[in-house]
């Protein structure tokens, strides 16, 4: 994951909504969850089922502080799909799973409110 936001900056660059469109984030469910001892920083190995049009794909996340792998599996989260694939330690992160900061500087994932299908885009 990315490092989050400097607070004090109100809005990033501008950008035209074409270069929105470019940004494939989808909803999946998480289906499995390991702790990632070579992690540098603490971090889970997730698999993301995104439905049949993408299939399963692999994510470095550090998430650590405010869930456990027995929460994640079965959750609903949102990732950008369409980045190339990142080599983080003996892994590659096939996704970039997407969250805000909470007050401590932790992640909190991005996921819906209500249910939607594995796959669905965000628009």
């Amino acid at each position: 994951m990315h490092q989050p936001q400097d607070p004090s900056k109100a809005v990033e660059e501008i950008i035209e909504f074409e270069d929105f469109l470019k940004v494939d984030i989808r909803i999946g469910t998480v289906v499995s969850c390991e702790i990632f001892k070579e992690a540098k920083k603490p971090a889970y190995i997730i698999m993301i089922d995104f439905g049949e049009s993408v299939g399963v794909k692999k994510s470095s996340a550090q998430i650590t502080h405010n869930y456990t792998c027995e929460e994640l599996v079965g959750k609903k989260i949102a990732a950008v799909i369409n980045f190339p694939p990142r080599q983080i330690g003996p892994i590659k992160s096939q996704v970039l799973t997407l969250g805000f900061s909470d007050e401590n500087g932790s992640v909190v994932l991005f996921s819906p409110d209500k249910e939607v299908p594995n796959g669905s885009r965000l628009f």
